[in-house]
């Protein structure tokens, strides 16, 4: 088995001001035609987002994306009428399914909030759309791995 290491300052990078983004695959901008996903993982970004800021709606489907806040609360606002806030300590699952729109903020807070956020393609293609939250804090312990998120 032939073991590769992406280093951290070879990941795609993004600003927008009010956004920071880096990109460990190809995503919007940038482009590698070598680390356009890994298996199932199409996306594994690192966000940092400024206080009073959100990412415009934008649509999502056949995808199971995968939240956690690293610093920070995130709320995220779907077309569904659903107002999650997800907190340190949580991970959220939105499975896009047939297809949702969503809005990512950082309105709680005027200093900045890191999240990650891992987009993984499903098993099972159109389903409804559905979102799901986790509290890990409790059971998870620093630098030791613990399986959050699986099948």
């Amino acid at each position: 088995m032939k073991v590769e290491i992406h280093r951290s300052e070879q990941r795609g990078k993004a600003s927008y001001g009010w956004l920071e983004t880096i990109h460990s695959f190809s995503f919007a901008d940038y482009f590698n035609p070598l680390r356009e996903r890994f298996g199932v993982v199409r996306v594994l970004n690192e966000e940092s987002i400024s206080g009073g800021h959100s990412t415009a709606p934008h649509t999502h489907s056949n995808m199971e994306i995968i939240t956690i806040p690293i610093k920070g609360d995130l709320e995220q606002i779907d077309s569904n009428g659903n107002r999650n806030l997800i907190r340190e300590g949580e991970v959220q699952l939105l499975s896009a399914g047939t297809g949702i729109t969503v809005s990512e903020a950082n309105l709680l807070s005027e200093n900045p909030g890191s999240f990650l956020q891992i987009w993984i393609f499903p098993e099972t293609k159109h389903t409804n759309p559905e979102v799901n939250k986790l509290a890990y804090y409790s059971s998870v312990r620093k630098n030791i791995p613990h399986l959050i998120v699986s099948p």
